[in-house]
């Protein structure tokens, strides 16, 4: 049985591949480490004595979008830790100038 995807396809596109992506399938075909971890990061079950040329390119797809998800997530959350950075700084060196409430008491 051929892997399906789980909602339906809105269109076909062709996806001109070189001879290196061609190299790059047939060795994701041929290593079930690679195939494990390319199902966990798309978040599919794809079984290699079924697997479809097109079902491993939407896996792939799929895998390539989440990356560049967390790429941009790495990047804004880099780009927050810069604009906070230091932020905190000036208010507890002040604090640390104000004479303490308690030490008035007896």
């Amino acid at each position: 049985m051929a892997t399906r995807l789980r909602e339906p396809a809105m269109r076909r596109p062709s996806l001109p591949l070189t001879e290196s992506d061609l190299h790059a399938l047939d060795s994701l075909r041929q290593a079930p480490d690679l195939l494990a971890s390319l199902n966990e990061i798309a978040g599919t079950d794809i079984d290699l004595r079924s697997a479809t040329e097109s079902a491993l390119l939407q896996a792939i797809f799929r895998a390539g979008l989440h990356s560049v998800t967390e790429a941009a997530l790495d990047r804004g959350y880099r780009e927050l830790a810069i604009q906070y950075q230091g932020a905190g700084d000036e208010p507890r060196a002040q604090a640390r100038r104000r004479r303490p409430v308690w030490a008035d008491e007896q």
